[in-house]
């Protein structure tokens, strides 16, 4: 160690003593610095000012020649420092021989990859780009690269010299600085932000737009006096923090949205990111926030990021003079942010389109409500030819317009993927133009619904069940809504529960079911249930319950509390035995105050009886022409009755014989003379029976 110093002081004095003798014109030394014989190593070739360029006689220290010198130069700091304390010329002077020396240094300067090998040229760059470099002082020897017992490189200028340099090496070079960029924005992320590595790591991942234009502008800045003494990484750290692009993500993913939405946003707005705080602002004053901030950046945020605030704000002053709330705005345009990308012209042929259909503003504000995309999410063609194409049912222009206000959902359905299939499956199961005019205006939805999912299995169940196709046909016509419903939910579970608890039989469900498809639609624990309970109550059995809903399904259907006041009029007044109920269930259908009621006064005013199917299932004509004719026979059994009262007991029996005249004539058996007592005396004896309902 002792002796590599001695060499070493040896060599500073040779080279002051040739700065001396030699002049100003000298610009750097070249030490010959021998190295242990016991750990040869073999050096880079390098390329050094001698500092005997006008006097190349001059002599050195000699070298063995049985060992290779490594050659060592002074850093640029140090050979300035010397040379401004031996020269006695002035500043200017110095400069100007600053500049001679660059010159000739230039012009000894081999080309790019003279003596380089491609491994060297890349641990050049590594060394001369990283972010972090190991620290340098006045007066040491240049940096070795890292884990390196290598002689130093040359410095990274010159593999730049010339203006045809490798693109490959530029290429590279970028790469690294993108590199180092990279890692400054995530230790701007991690240290101002307080967000975690993962986080921050992912983030900048998505960003790779962001990094370049944050690497361009660190490198601009070097032309800026503040800055020009700056190492690239002061600069990038400078930029990202004057952008303040960390508070932003910070604000962004408070309202819930996710890191590539952030980085979608932050790249779009082209490092503009003032302009995305103002169109956050505005977004925010029509109701859109949280997420869907997000939704409306990723959707149209490079194109409502150039235009001016005054424009959006046009078109929704217009949405709102035409029937779309202010507080329903916020809502509209976080389902459909394509309306702010549309031109206000746009925006005014696409409303009339709506409103040429008959729309009044109420209906054409709640229409965008229920479906926004029906105003900008397709082309003015796409919604001319869904228009044309539900005309063809059979419907007129304002039959469309209320169509679409009801059921804006089938301006989204595509032609070719849901009407035409399900068209062409309903013909097979026999449904007309007709019909299907009919499920479309009573159940628009059943044309949005996917058909091999949703219909088809409902299809087959009914299949199952023994319906044919053209009754199941008939029976989706009369009620739509059955295949809205759901098959394992709603369906399933009234069938069951007609089979076991209201006790129809097997043979009969198909029947029910094709003849009363809105008993499907009822729900068990609230009406279903309940209404087999109070049947029940009333004395009727199982059995007998499953035979009137075979005769009558819509049985079920009923109100109870509308149920009871006829079956309380129906035993106390009319008198009439349970028997003529299970006879004859659709008694219930009829209404109380305008045909029951009105009827058994005309009976008892006429003294006769009907059974409830003769005397409530027939109009009014058929029935004043039924009680016409039976008066009149009444009144000829009575012109040759035979009265002979006979006692037996408590009982009295009336013996009744008819004329002669009337033998071997038809009598009706719906048209009985009925010899019990009149309608005001009916009121005030009732008969008691055991299953009378009190």
């Amino acid at each position: 160690m002792n002796g590599v110093t001695e060499m070493l002081c040896s060599a500073n004095h040779h080279l002051l003593t040739s700065i001396s003798a030699g002049g100003a014109s000298s610009s750097a030394s070249l030490l010959h610095l021998s190295t242990n014989t016991a750990q040869p190593s073999k050096p880079f070739t390098t390329f050094f000012l001698s500092l005997h360029q006008q006097n190349p006689n001059r002599n050195s220290p000699t070298v063995p020649k049985t060992q290779e010198p490594i050659l060592r130069t002074h850093n640029s700091k140090s050979t300035s420092i010397l040379l401004h304390h031996l020269s006695g010329s002035s500043p200017h002077q110095q400069q100007q021989k600053q500049k001679q020396r660059e010159e000739e240094a230039e012009d000894q300067c081999p080309p790019n990859d003279a003596g380089l090998s491609e491994e060297e040229r890349i641990r050049l760059l590594e060394m001369s780009l990283v972010r972090k470099r190991n620290p340098q002082f006045p007066g040491s020897i240049y940096a070795r690269p890292p884990h390196s017992s290598e002689p130093s490189l040359p410095p990274l200028a010159t593999l730049f010299r010339d203006n045809d340099g490798d693109d490959e090496t530029l290429m590279r070079a970028i790469e690294i600085r993108r590199k180092v960029t990279l890692e400054v924005f995530i230790e701007r992320m991690r240290k101002r932000g307080q967000f975690g590595i993962t986080y921050s790591t992912n983030l900048a991942s998505k960003l790779p737009e962001f990094i370049d234009f944050v690497m361009i502008e660190a490198a601009a800045m070097k032309k800026l006096p503040e800055f020009s003494k700056m190492s690239f990484n002061v600069r990038a750290r400078t930029f990202i923090d004057e952008s303040n692009v960390v508070p932003l993500v910070r604000w962004f993913k408070h309202n819930s949205l996710s890191y590539p939405q952030i980085g979608r946003i932050i790249c779009i707005s082209r490092g503009n990111l003032e302009s995305v705080r103002r169109l956050v602002e505005w977004l925010k004053t029509i109701h859109v926030g949280g997420r869907f901030l997000g939704v409306v950046f990723m959707r149209v945020g490079e194109t409502i990021l150039s235009r001016n605030m005054e424009e959006l704000d046009e078109i929704v002053e217009y949405l709102e003079s035409k029937g779309v709330r202010m507080d329903w705005m916020g809502y509209v345009i976080c389902r459909c942010p394509e309306l702010l990308a549309f031109s206000i012209e746009e925006v005014k042929t696409r409303v009339k389109f709506y409103t040429d259909m008959g729309m009044s503003a109420h209906d054409f504000g709640t229409m965008v409500y229920d479906c926004p995309k029906v105003l900008g999410y397709f082309s003015l063609e796409e919604m001319k030819d869904k228009v044309t194409y539900l005309k063809e049912f059979g419907l007129g222009n304002e039959d469309v317009g209320r169509l679409l206000a009801f059921k804006p959902q089938l301006m989204v359905c595509s032609i070719e993927e849901k009407f035409k299939p399900l068209i062409k499956y309903l013909y097979y199961l026999g449904v007309c133009r007709d019909g299907m005019k009919r499920i479309l205006v009573i159940k628009p939805m059943v044309f949005c619904v996917d058909l091999e999912a949703t219909i088809v299995p409902k299809v087959r169940f009914l299949q199952d069940l023994g319906i044919k196709d053209d009754a199941i046909g008939q029976m989706l016509v009369k009620f739509p809504p059955f295949l809205t419903y759901s098959l394992y939910k709603k369906i399933r579970p009234v069938v069951i529960f007609l089979l076991t608890k209201a006790g129809v039989a097997q043979k009969h469900i198909a029947k029910i079911v094709a003849s009363a498809p809105e008993l499907l639609g009822c729900s068990i624990a609230h009406k279903l249930d309940g209404n087999v309970k109070y049947f029940v109550s009333l004395g009727i059995s199982i059995r007998q319950l499953g035979e009137m809903i075979a005769d009558f399904p819509m049985l079920l259907r009923y109100n109870v509390e509308l149920l009871r006041p006829k079956y309380r009029y129906l035993r106390r007044t009319m008198v009439r035995p349970l028997q003529d109920l299970i006879e004859f269930p659709r008694y219930f259908s009829y209404s109380l105050d305008e045909r029951i009621i009105p009827r058994h006064k005309v009976l008892v005013e006429n003294r006769i009886n009907f059974k409830l199917r003769y005397m409530l299932a027939s109009s009014d004509e058929e029935f004043r022409k039924r009680v016409q004719a039976a008066v009149e026979r009444r009144q000829r059994f009575e012109s040759g009755i035979i009265c002979t009262p006979q006692l037996q007991g408590d009982e009295s029996l009336w013996l009744t014989q008819a004329p002669c005249d009337t033998e071997g004539t038809d009598v009706d058996e719906s048209q009985t003379i009925d010899p019990s007592p009149t309608f005001s005396d009916v009121r005030l004896n009732p008969i008691h029976d055991e299953n009378y309902d009190l």
